[in-house]
Order: C-alpha cells, then structure tokens, then sequence
C-alpha cells in the first residue's frame, strides 16, 4: 500500500484526493493547507485522515511515502525539494517550478535520492491524447507537419502567472508527449487587458527542426470555452476536440499530394485528397485515476513516468522562453 499526503487542498487539491483514496493499492493519509475551512471539508469527506496546517508535519510524517503538491506555482520548489530531502516521492501539480533551474536542481535531488519525481501534467494521460500518441507513433499520420492548438474561456484569471502558464502549459505538455521531437526556438507575443495583472492572451509558436511547426492560441478573455487542436501530417490528419462528450478524436484521411510538373521540375502540381473520417473509440478511465495508478506502478516495480521531472523541465523551459519572447513582442528565443 503506496501512501499519499496532498499539500494543498484549494481547486485540483480535491480532484487529487478523491482519486488517490478511490485507488486500488493507494491509501490518503494526510492533507496540508493554511485555511482551516479546507481542512474541515477535507475532514469532512474524509475522517480517517489526518489534517494539519503545517506542511512540514506531513512531509516529516513516517505515514506519508509520497507527497502531492498542489500549491501555487512559486511554492513548488521548496516545497518538492523539502518532500525528496526527507526521502518521499513527489507528485507535483503543473507547472513543475517556476524557473526552469528550479526543476533541475529537483531531478538531480530525485535522482540522488533515487526517488520519483512525477509532474501532474494530466492531459496525457487520458485516452484521447494516448490514442492520439498511438496513431502517430504508428506513422498514421505520415510526416507531421503541424500542431495547432486552441485554449480559451473567460477566466479564470490568476494573480501570479500569466495565461501561458496557467493554460498553455497542457498544450505544450501533450505537444512534447505526441510530437516526441525536441522544439528548437520559441517566439510568442500577448498582452494584458488588466491593468497590474499578467497577459490574459498569448500566441505561442514552437519551431522543430526540419518543417513541423506548433501554435498555441490561449486565452483567458474568450466569450466561449474552446478545447480544439489540429494536427497535420502527410498521410492524416487529427481533429481533437476535448469539449466533445464521444468522439473527442476524429481521423481525418484528407490532404494534398506535390508531384512535379511534367514539363519543369520548378513547377509543382498540388492535388487535394479527401477520403473518409472515422473516431476511434476511446479509454474513458478518469485521467487522474490512470496518472495515479502509473505512479503507484513506477514506485512499485522501478519505473520512470511518463511526465517524469524531465517532461516537466521541458515544459517550464518552453514557458520561460515563451515569457521572455512576449516582453520583446515575438523575438525568437532559441531552446538550448
């Protein structure tokens, strides 16, 4: 039996909960946060567990095997670094840290520890992204040429980051996991409408090497909650809709074909193919619940997660060049 305390028991806090005392081969033995309404809710819910609003009390706890942080972003380095100094395994909200050597200094303590150090970034783990991953690992799609994504609602406006962070994050997360290619530069421009807030809007671009491209559109100022992203490749391409309730992904066997002019090889003769769509079917387990039963699996038999501290490095770092893009109005910031 793997046991969890959570940090932070505001919004996700009690998704994470539910989920983890819900899972076979998982026990909730702890939660921490500052205000004592949340603890008597989480006590509340559930009266075996013990609430504190000291922090350090669970991370010292010789009940907790590992610590789940869902605390504002500019907590989670010290946080995280407290939990795997007193030897537990750390799950941890998105983003990973605030900077990107934050989140290397917490890989190189897991990784002395021997300890797993897990990011919460939960999009890829449900079934729509994971087909997703199947069809272009399987070269369904051919040689992709783009991803395009759109992320937009009215609010939820966040006091300490910018859109970028709170929403983008999840694009970029399911980009690194699908594309499996590593972004080369970063260019971004957005803008706040609030006065002394962060940007509420933001286009991000991700260039790769080679021609394929991504595009984050993100948005906090939206009158409609949109949840669609396109990816394009030579043979297929995707339609991914995550407002949809059945078919969330739909394959699209439509493109162009480039061949050579009979007459010059300068001159290109572009046809259009339009063939069938179908969706395919779908896992519908809870993400939260499958990112919870991989954790338990990779503490269990050894393993490295899917979003282990180095797929949340890679995120924090295209967010950190996306940020420093947007203050220069789209200046290209090459990755290293």
């Amino acid at each position: 039996m793997i046991r969890f305390g959570v940090i932070g028991y505001g919004y996700w806090g009690p998704n994470l909960v539910r989920n983890i005392a819900e899972c076979p081969g998982a026990e909730i033995r702890a939660v921490s946060d500052l205000r004592p309404e949340r603890l008597q809710l989480a006590k509340t819910r559930y009266p075996s567990i013990f609430v504190t609003p000291d922090h350090q009390e669970l991370v010292r706890s010789p009940d907790v095997d590992v610590v789940v942080i869902s605390t504002p972003v500019f907590t989670h380095f010290d946080l995280a670094m407290q939990a795997l100094q007193a030897g537990k395994h750390v799950f941890v909200e998105k983003p990973l840290t605030a900077t990107a050597e934050e989140g290397q200094r917490l890989i190189d303590e897991a990784a002395k520890r021997k300890l797993i150090l897990m990011v919460d970034h939960t999009f890829i783990y449900t079934g729509a992204v994971r087909k997703i991953g199947e069809l272009v690992g399987n070269g369904t799609l051919g040689d992709l040429y783009y991803y395009d994504g759109v992320r937009v609602n009215l609010g939820l406006f966040q006091p300490d980051v910018n859109v970028i962070w709170d929403l983008a994050v999840h694009d970029l997360a399911i980009m690194n996991y699908v594309l499996r290619a590593k972004p080369a530069a970063v260019s971004a421009t957005g803008m706040s409408h609030v006065p002394g807030r962060p940007e509420n809007i933001a286009y991000i671009t991700v260039y790769f090497e080679g021609n394929m491209i991504g595009h984050v559109h993100v948005n906090w100022l939206s009158p409609v909650k949109i949840r669609q992203t396109l990816i394009s490749g030579s043979q297929k391409m995707i339609v991914y809709d995550d407002m949809e309730i059945t078919e969330k992904v739909k394959v699209y066997d439509r493109g162009i074909t480039v061949q050579p002019h009979s007459e010059s090889l300068y001159k290109l003769l572009v046809g259009y193919r339009s063939g069938d769509m179908w969706a395919p079917q779908l896992e519908t387990a809870e993400a939260l619940t499958v990112e919870v039963k991989h954790l338990i699996d990779c503490i269990q038999n050894g393993g490295s997660p899917l979003s282990d501290g180095h797929a949340g490095l890679s995120v924090v770092r295209i967010l950190e060049a996306a940020t420093a893009s947007m203050k220069e109005r789209g200046r290209v910031v090459e990755l290293h």
